[in-house]
This record gives structure tokens, sequence and C-alpha cells, in this order.
């Protein structure tokens, strides 16, 4: 289940509730889920009930109305378990089984994971321009209005802060990866960095080379597991008590909450007319990707015994997890029009 899903089901609950006169409330136009800030609580979080609480038509406090929607929600497909916590937040976590086809769903759609009609209707005014930051941003802004069904109309922006050089010079003090980067990678009102001291060292404080790395590590983890014959497999929860359940790390669940809201922020990028905001959040999942890279090894150790070597359904798993780690990165740099190596 995507955010955007997510999302649609809450706000069919509400609209549910208030259809059975459980809730008297103005049913809202949409509804917000995101990534909770902290590790527990639960894969994602509305403030729905808080939102409905202020209406003009809200009855009752936030957590009354918090416990009408909880009681609806977990009978839902796909949602394990829904809590309360203060002032009125819904905290909820998906089934295991949920993250597999999350998983299964990446891996089908590759790089164009995120694609769809989500802006389906919608017209984005774009300008044009001769100065080189404008001019970019705009082309890539149109590639994303495109990937998610819009329309570009003419009109003003977006407003970017201009740079003092040519693309030529770009070009030749830092190569089209970069340059692409420096440029899309701050919000418009922000003066980019152009130092090549900064954009084309291969150091982690870079963050352009963390998420190419990001993707080249998911490539070389890829090509070790077919030497081995081991096939990436999203499995479901394991009930077994001798079979580690799947997708139940921390670090995992973080990386899938990344790769499940990469088409809400296509959609966001896309209608806000902000690259920075899929440069962003590649930076994020590339980010969650090494955590999980070093907390959940997707391959047998070497050093272990040949018993232990057996790749078993969790290794499998977590495999198919960097595989879909790997789409989301490069799906994003070729939007922004950067490249995705599979060696680094």
């Amino acid at each position: 289940m995507t955010p955007a899903q997510l999302s649609r089901t809450v706000l069919h609950t509400v609209r549910r509730a208030v259809e059975d006169d459980e809730l008297c409330v103005a049913v809202p136009e949409r509804v917000k889920v995101r990534t909770p800030p902290r590790p527990g609580c639960g894969d994602y979080a509305t403030n729905v009930a808080l939102l409905l609480a202020r209406g003009a038509r809200g009855e009752g406090d936030a957590l009354a109305i918090a416990e009408v929607l909880r009681r609806r929600l977990v009978r839902a497909p796909g949602i394990a378990r829904v809590d309360i916590a203060d002032p009125g937040f819904l905290n909820i976590t998906l089934e295991g089984t949920s993250h597999a086809q999350l998983v299964r769903a990446v891996l089908s759609q590759g790089l164009r994971h995120g694609h769809g009609d989500a802006l389906a209707g919608v017209s984005v005014p774009l300008g044009g321009g001769d100065e080189v930051r404008a001019a970019l941003v705009a082309h890539v802004v149109r590639g994303l209005v495109d990937a998610t069904g819009g329309v570009v109309v003419p009109g003003d922006g977006p407003v970017v802060r201009a740079v003092p050089v040519s693309g030529r010079d770009l070009l030749t003090r830092l190569g089209p990866d970069a340059a692409r980067w420096a440029l899309l990678r701050p919000a418009g009102h922000d003066l980019p960095d152009l130092d090549p001291a900064h954009l084309l060292s291969q150091r982690e404080d870079n963050a352009l080379f963390r998420v190419q790395y990001a993707h080249a590590r998911t490539r070389a983890l890829m090509r070790n597991a077919s030497q081995f014959g081991i096939t990436p497999e999203p499995q479901p929860d394991s009930d077994s008590d001798s079979e580690p359940s799947a997708y139940g790390h921390p670090a995992e669940t973080t990386l899938l909450a990344l790769l499940a809201d990469h088409p809400r922020t296509l959609e966001a990028a896309a209608r806000h007319r902000a690259p920075d905001r899929l440069a962003r959040h590649l930076v994020a999942t590339a980010d969650a990707f090494f955590r999980f890279h070093e907390a959940c090894p997707a391959l047998p150790s070497g050093e272990e015994s040949s018993v232990e070597r057996k790749p078993s359904a969790v290794h499998r798993s977590r495999l198919a997890l960097a595989d879909a780690a790997g789409a989301v990165l490069a799906g994003g740099l070729h939007l922004l029009g950067i490249s995705a190596p599979e060696h680094l």
C-alpha cells in the first residue's frame, strides 16, 4: 500500500463514518499521511483527526474522532494496526504482505515507479527563459509533469535565483551530472554551490556521490547474488519462530516508507515546480539504503558456516528490497537528467 493509497483509504474511512452518522464533520478533499519522525510509531501517521476537530462542523475532541477512525481503519485490507497518540494522531502499521506487495510493485514498474496519472486534469503553468538555471528547472519540471499525467500550460516561473555563469562554463567545470545536480538540488530561492571541490569529490559529504554510489551498490549486490544463484523474492512476514520476519527491522521499514513515498514526491515536485523535492528524496533514500545495507545483510556472510551461508527467505527478501531501492534511485536520477552508474 503506497502513501497515496493509504491517504485514499483514510479519506474513504472518514466519508463512511460521516455517512453512517458516527461523525458529524466536514469531509476534507484530501488526507495527508507521512512517515513518523521516530521509529516505533508505525509505518505512517496522519493528523486528520486533529484537523476534523478544528473544522467548522467538528464535534467532540480529536481523541474521540481518532478512536472512531481507528476502529474502522483496523478493518481495512493491508492495515495491521492503528494506534492513537496525543493529541490525536493516528499511527498506522501496514501488514507485512503490504510491504512485500510494495517491493513487487516497484520491481515490476522499474524506472517508472511513481509515474502515473496523479496530476490528470491538472494544468501546471511553466515559463521559459534563457538563464541557464531557470531553463534547466523548467525542462525537468516539464518531464515531471508529463510523468505524473499533468499538462504544461504557458505561464510564469518557476522563479529561481540565477547563477552568474553560463551553461558552457558549468559543463566545463563540473561535467553534466554535477552541473545538473548543482542547479536542481537547492530550493529555487537558494543560491547553488558551484564549487567543484564539493560537487566532484567522492566523499560522504557530497550528496550526489552518495546517491549515485547507493545505486551502484544495489547493482553490485545483484551481480554478486547472480553469481551465487540467489534470486530476489520479497516475502511477507513469517509465522515461523525459526525464520525471522521479513521487513521487520527499523532500517527496512524506513527504506520501505521512502520507496512508497516516491510517487507522492514526484507529484509534489511536479505540482510545485520544484525538482529539489525529488533531489532531497533521493538523498534520503540513498542514506536509508546505506543504513539498511549495514544493518540487514542481503547476502550470507562468507565468514559464516556452510549451513548459515545458505540463503534464507529473509536474504532473498532483503535482496529484493535493495533491488527496488536501486530502481527508485535510478528512476529519480533519470528524471533529473543525471546518470545512474552501474559501477562507481
